[in-house]
C-alpha cells in the first residue's frame, strides 16, 4: 500500500458529510492495516445521564475498523457486513482513541477489529467486524482526493 492512498483515505474521513457534522474535532491517520482516530468530547455527544451515547462509540469503533480495512483495499470502498461491540465504562471528557487492526482476509471479506481507548489508556470499548467489497469504485467523486 502505499502513502498516498492512507492519505487520500484520511481526506476522504475527514470530509465525509457525517463527520463535518458531527465531530468537529477528529483526527485520523491511516497506515497498512490499521487505522487510528482521535474525537475530543464535549457535551453534545452526551445522552441524559451525561456520558457519550452509544452512537458515538460505534461510529468510532467501526470506523477505525473500516479505514484499516479499506487501507488495503485500494481499487473500492469497503462495507459494513456486521459490527459487534462491547462497552466497558462510561466517558463523559477528555480525548478518546479508536484503534482499529485487519486481522483477516479473504478475496472479497475482511475481519478487522477495534478498541476505544480514554486518555489514560483504558479501553472503555472494542468490538469486531466483518467487511466487504463493494462495487463503488474509490475516486475524487466520493472524496478520494
Amino acid at each position: 500500500m502505499s502513502q498516498s492512498h492512507f492519505d487520500r483515505l484520511e481526506r476522504m474521513y475527514l470530509s465525509a458529510n457525517v463527520n463535518a457534522m458531527i465531530f468537529d474535532t477528529t483526527t485520523i491517520k491511516i497506515e497498512d492495516g490499521s487505522a487510528q482516530i482521535g474525537l475530543t468530547i464535549h457535551e453534545k455527544y452526551f445522552h441524559a445521564l451525561g456520558a457519550i451515547h452509544g452512537s458515538v462509540y460505534f461510529k468510532l469503533l467501526d470506523d477505525a475498523a473500516f479505514f484499516a480495512t479499506n487501507s488495503v483495499v485500494t481499487d473500492v470502498f469497503v462495507l459494513t457486513k456486521s459490527f459487534e461491540i462491547h462497552f466497558r465504562r462510561p466517558v463523559d471528557s477528555g480525548v478518546l482513541r479508536a484503534v482499529g487492526l485487519l486481522k483477516k482476509s479473504t478475496e472479497n471479506s475482511f475481519i478487522a477489529e477495534s478498541e476505544l481507548l480514554n486518555e489514560d489508556g483504558k479501553v472503555v470499548a472494542h468490538g469486531s467486524g466483518e467487511f466487504v467489497k463493494s462495487k463503488v469504485k474509490l475516486t475524487p467523486k466520493i472524496g478520494y482526493k
